[in-house]
């Protein structure tokens, strides 16, 4: 399941490319027929992300306020099996796919389009992916024009697979395969899904207090309340395995047994390591100092991650061989030397 982080690049992505659109909405698996119907011809006003929930207003006119009772709310949430695809033509830029399935666990979630475009999301402070993503980068900062059908000679692909919904705008197409979670929700709808949400470290309304409130009211152990939406949005297993190891915290301790002091610490540390994520698609959380060199040939997640995915490897900071365990049917990774109280 794509963490938190991606969602957001996902919508900045979408607004970056369709904001302001009036965009043609259609449902060819046929699923979401009634709500693309109600969509089509509309203008989406934007794009926001909270946690792994993904919600795109939209409204007859351009100028419409979020606040408006005439604006329709398209929520999306892409579960284990959901993905956008992109394609279109020179003038559109955007990421090939975000979301499953992903080249690697971890790896980078979008792909530079074929043959036109390149990533909407080298924009927000990020790297490319490769040498053809930052020839494309430098190219759309005003260097020579994208290559890729022109706009007169581009035509949408028939959709592949079971596609829920399609958003067609001047210049390309989005379609989302097997989401979770796609509907139609009005103002009020919105804010009863936000309100069963925890805070998310990404967003600018985010409250640190909330987190640690709901987090000392509880027996439940640190490592599965990290995964537990109403306590904290988007946070994933990466970024729960690292940010622990990071802190200092052992998975296994319970919620009302971590100090306020040390919860904020989880929350501060995560924060930047999820922005990071926005910024550049990929989740890096070791440090330059702890990072070994040289990168063991068999061990290149060491370059990256300090526990995730490193069972029985030797801990970078303490050489305790990496830990793993079952909890809630997902695999947690933590030093046992590192992380023992």
């Amino acid at each position: 399941m794509p963490e938190g982080h991606t969602i957001h690049r996902l919508a900045a992505a979408l607004d970056e490319l369709y904001g302001g659109q009036n965009l043609h909405a259609s449902s060819p698996q046929g699923r979401f027929a009634e709500g693309a119907g109600r969509l089509d011809g509309q203008v989406l006003l934007g794009s926001q992300a909270h946690g792994k929930h993904l919600f795109l207003p939209f409204g007859p006119r351009a100028d419409m306020s979020h606040d408006d009772p005439g604006v329709t709310w398209l929520r999306i949430h892409l579960g284990l099996y959901g993905s956008w695809t992109f394609d279109g033509d020179r003038e559109f830029i955007a990421p090939h796919a975000i979301g499953a399935p992903r080249r690697r666990v971890g790896e980078r979630g979008e792909h530079a389009l074929k043959g036109g475009g390149g990533s909407a999301l080298a924009g927000l402070n990020g790297g490319a992916a490769d040498i053809d993503d930052a020839q494309r980068s430098a190219e759309g900062a005003g260097g020579t024009p994208h290559h890729g059908p022109a706009p007169d000679e581009w035509e949408p692909p028939e959709p592949r697979g079971a596609v829920r919904l399609r958003l067609l705008g001047r210049h390309g197409v989005a379609d989302l395969t097997g989401p979770a979670a796609c509907e139609l929700l009005d103002a009020e709808g919105v804010a009863a899904v936000r309100h069963r949400l925890g805070p998310d470290p990404l967003r600018a309304d985010a409250d640190l207090e909330v987190f640690v409130a709901k987090a000392r009211s509880r027996r439940k152990s640190i490592g599965e309340l990290l995964m537990d939406q109403s306590v904290i949005s988007g946070a994933g297993n990466i970024y729960r395995a690292e940010t622990l190891f990071r802190v200092g915290v052992s998975p296994f301790r319970a919620g009302n047994r971590i100090s306020e002091d040390r919860l904020r610490a989880i929350w501060e540390d995560l924060r930047p390591l999820m922005e990071y994520g926005v910024a550049t698609g990929f989740i890096t959380t070791v440090d330059l100092d702890d990072v070994p060199d040289p990168l063991p040939p068999d061990d290149p997640e060491a370059g990256r991650w300090y526990v995730y995915h490193r069972t029985g490897r030797p801990c970078l900071r303490c050489g305790t061989p990496v830990a793993e365990r079952e909890v809630a049917a997902r695999r947690l990774f933590w030093c046992p030397t590192c992380q023992a109280r």
